[in-house]
């Protein structure tokens, strides 16, 4: 597929500086650009591969200041990244290469399958499950019963959806995903063992939701396990029984969430976080990676660090001298000798 950058800049509502009529085959990554292909700045640490790359066309933003001559066409935007995901979609990135029913794939004749899916080699889909229209389930994807998922999503390798788990429209959940596998839930007996709690719940994932590989969402012991609407999870993500998740947070990778908490809308949690049971987390709340969250957040849009968590700028204020306390220790000792020298 080729395009030329006044094609493009139409396709992203853009303005050109250079060779209108350049044409490029696909994207590349700045670093890496070579002739017939178009990359994209956005993040200042790159911009010296800007007047070194070989790329045909360069996406930056409206407010990009050449601090030297660029060799290629400069497509001018308001959003980069939202330029981007355009760009991507426009050269089918992400789409299979096949289409249509694999006669390897196990179908339920009770299963219910809209137009236009497509199920790859050895993937089974089970009595009463729903697909909807245009949805594309790759190889290897178990659908268990009863599990009903909306139209236009895609289910990478290896993606596993137990009983009674309902997905929304335009969701992507990549590989080994685990949906409504069950919550940690035992009883200690007396005599020392644990007793399995039986896991009767569910779990609801809203549309546009984004779930990364060997990412586990456990069902909820009753009820419901809920990812709202537009939520982005990464790779390695727990998000443990009856968990809330609020639309349009998005939540990095190995982050864990216990039993029964709750997390507002457009949360922004980094990676390695560590959510205890039972809490509730204001909306817009940030999350510095590897922070422990050990009490519910209550003021919305705080930004929140350390373990256990504090406010952002608290933390800041405290770790410039707790990472001094052996300086300050000695300091002490020796004030400490020389008040006592003074003393005798």
């Amino acid at each position: 597929m080729k395009i030329t950058a006044k094609l493009l800049s139409k396709i992203l509502n853009g303005t050109i500086e250079g060779d209108p009529e350049a044409v490029v085959f696909g994207p590349s990554k700045i670093e890496e650009g070579k002739p017939g292909t178009i990359s994209f700045l956005s993040n200042p640490k790159y911009e010296s591969y800007a007047y070194t790359t070989e790329a045909s066309i360069l996406l930056v933003a409206k407010d990009f200041q050449a601090q030297k001559p660029v060799k290629p066409t400069l497509i001018r935007v308001l959003d980069v990244y939202a330029s981007v995901a355009k760009l991507l979609e426009y050269f089918g990135e992400g789409k299979p290469s096949w289409r249509g029913i694999d006669e390897q794939a196990f179908i339920d004749p009770k299963a219910e399958i809209g137009e236009e899916v497509s199920v790859g080699k050895f993937s089974i889909i089970s009595k009463s499950a729903k697909i909807g229209k245009g949805s594309v389930i790759y190889p290897q994807v178990f659908i268990d019963e009863r599990v009903e998922i909306g139209e236009n999503c895609i289910l990478y390798p290896g993606a596993k959806i137990y009983r009674d788990t309902q997905i929304g429209n335009a969701c992507i959940l990549h590989a080994n995903v685990v949906v409504g596998s069950d919550g940690f839930g035992f009883a200690p007996q007396q005599d020392g063992h644990y007793k399995k709690i039986p896991q009767i719940g569910k779990v609801i994932i809203e549309d546009e939701v984004e779930i990364g590989a060997n990412t586990v969402i456990d069902r909820a012991t009753m009820g419901a396990t809920i990812i709202r609407k537009g939520v982005k999870l990464d790779n390695l993500i727990q998000i443990a029984h009856n968990v809330e998740i609020g639309a349009h947070t998005a939540i990095a990778a190995q982050a864990g969430i216990a039993g029964s908490t709750k997390i507002g809308e457009k949360c922004l949690i980094g990676g390695q976080a560590g959510f205890v049971g039972h809490i509730e987390i204001a909306n817009g709340t940030k999350v510095q990676a590897q922070s422990g969250i050990n009490k519910a957040i209550k003021e919305e849009n705080t930004a929140i660090y350390g373990s256990p968590a504090m406010p952002y700028n608290d933390y800041l204020r405290s770790y410039a001298i707790f990472r001094r306390l052996p300086d300050l220790s000695r300091q002490v000792a020796e004030l400490k000798k020389e008040i006592a020298a003074l003393k005798k």
